[in-house]
């Protein structure tokens, strides 16, 4: 198999720059978000200069996924007009301009945050490769941090929604316990699976974001740590994603990090899982049925959910907790996190996944979210990492899952990858001659 060289030109992380280099990071960001943003069809608005404030993320430029409210432009929710009320500002925008982050712009996203392969009205396009998916819902706030548009951004993860994007366009993303960030101002989609999400170029740079978005301060754990490869998910996977992500999990180990492989997949969360988001999508958004501005497969997907009663809702949701907690004791054990890719296959191609297309498959459609979902319905913690290449030159994503609480380990641990390896940071091929014109 020929295999495609990728860039090694790579982009920095806001935890490496210096005060001065920072100040010029941020105006570069805002050229880039409007000029390469636009292209990459990333970008929903654009807000003109503030001045940053003071804060450990003083003039850090980021977006939010068109779904926050950020009281400078009323949220489109993916669709062709803006869906919601005039809301109060979302407070993890404050909690992000209290540190004196700044928000340079939305990023597009897919209508009603319910579509995987970041397949929208907007066209928006994979940096690495135009004919590949980006993924989604999160689609262009993945899109512009891979594109160096912005040094982090703020996306939703209702099934994978932003461990998905960060798979396809290579960067780190982590979608924390349910509630771990506050959802005011944001869309709803299936409230009981919801969770906001953070994006950055680096694990290190996601370390710096998480006591802000989160409230929380991080303590760092000295002992020693151990992983489970869940085999079950990489004997179902691609070939070539199973190796590079074995890869990747043997750099940890090669770190100090005890892995043991452990068989079986948590199938009965996963149809749960599909039976919530199914039932909670549709009861949320039942007006938006009939609309005809609204993308017909999403309507039909909507429209789907009736068919999900309320007490098999409620069962649903009453199973969670003793699924759970068997995962917990089954699967994690003694170990302190799951390892798995994100995604069983490689990023398809556009066409094989747009129901408008000859070469439509809706196996691959359904595999995007086959390993994200279930983190959901547990109210896990997962991060997504830079994992290496496939022979197309696509990125591939590892997927760590921890206990209750553990995000600050994850990072831990994902940092701990990236210090040894060159993965993430990477100028994705299809915008390497715009950023190289810069310079």
């Amino acid at each position: 198999m020929t295999r495609v060289a990728t860039s090694t030109a790579r982009l920095p992380d806001w935890s490496s720059l210096s005060e001065r280099g920072r100040v010029a990071a941020l105006e570069q960001c805002r050229r880039r978000l409007a000029d390469l943003g636009r292209k990459l069809h990333a970008v929903e608005h654009i807000y003109h200069a503030e001045a940053p404030g003071q804060g450990p993320l003083s003039g850090l430029p980021y977006v939010a996924k068109d779904m926050f409210a950020t009281g400078r432009s009323l949220p489109s929710w993916g669709c062709a007009t803006p869906q919601a009320p005039a809301l109060p500002r979302a407070s993890v925008i404050d909690r992000l301009d209290q540190a004196g982050a700044c928000l340079i712009g939305t990023a597009t996203m897919t209508e009603l945050a319910y579509e995987a392969s970041g397949i929208g009205r907007r066209g928006a396009l994979n940096p690495w490769r135009f004919d590949m998916i980006p993924g989604g819902s999160s689609t262009g706030s993945a899109i512009l941090v891979a594109a160096g548009c912005c040094f982090a951004a703020l996306g939703s993860d209702t099934a994978g929604s932003v461990r998905i994007p960060a798979h396809c366009c290579g960067v780190s993303a982590l979608k924390p316990g349910n509630g771990k960030i506050p959802l005011d101002g944001a869309m709803p989609l299936s409230p009981s699976l919801d969770t906001a999400g953070i994006f950055a170029r680096s694990a290190a740079d996601l370390a710096l974001l998480w006591p802000v978005v989160s409230g929380e301060t991080q303590v760092s754990s000295d002992g020693p740590l151990r992983a489970v490869m869940l085999q079950d998910a990489l004997d179902a996977s691609d070939g070539e994603i199973a190796a590079v992500v074995r890869g990747a999990a043997n750099v940890l180990a090669a770190s100090g990090i005890a892995i043991e492989e452990r068989s079986g997949f948590p199938e009965d969360a996963d149809r749960q899982t599909l039976v919530v988001l199914q039932a909670e999508a549709t009861r949320e958004h039942r007006l938006r049925i009939e609309d005809t501005n609204i993308d017909p497969t999403l309507r039909k997907r909507l429209r789907k959910g009736l068919s999900v009663s309320d007490s098999e809702l409620a069962s649903a949701l009453a199973a969670r907790e003793e699924l759970r907690g068997q995962f917990v004791l089954s699967y994690l054990g003694e170990a302190d996190v799951a390892i798995l890719p994100v995604m069983p296959i490689r990023t398809p191609r556009i066409a094989e996944v747009d129901p408008a297309s000859a070469d439509f498959n809706p196996r691959v459609l359904y595999a995007l979210s086959r390993f994200t979902r279930f983190a959901n319905y547990f109210g896990l913690p997962a991060l997504a990492a830079p994992a290496g290449f496939d022979s197309r030159g696509m990125p591939v994503g590892l997927q760590m899952i921890g206990r209750p609480g553990s995000e600050t380990l994850l990072l831990q641990i994902a940092v701990r990858l990236q210090e040894r390896t060159d993965w993430h940071g990477r100028v994705p091929m299809e915008v390497l001659p715009d950023i190289a014109a810069e310079t």
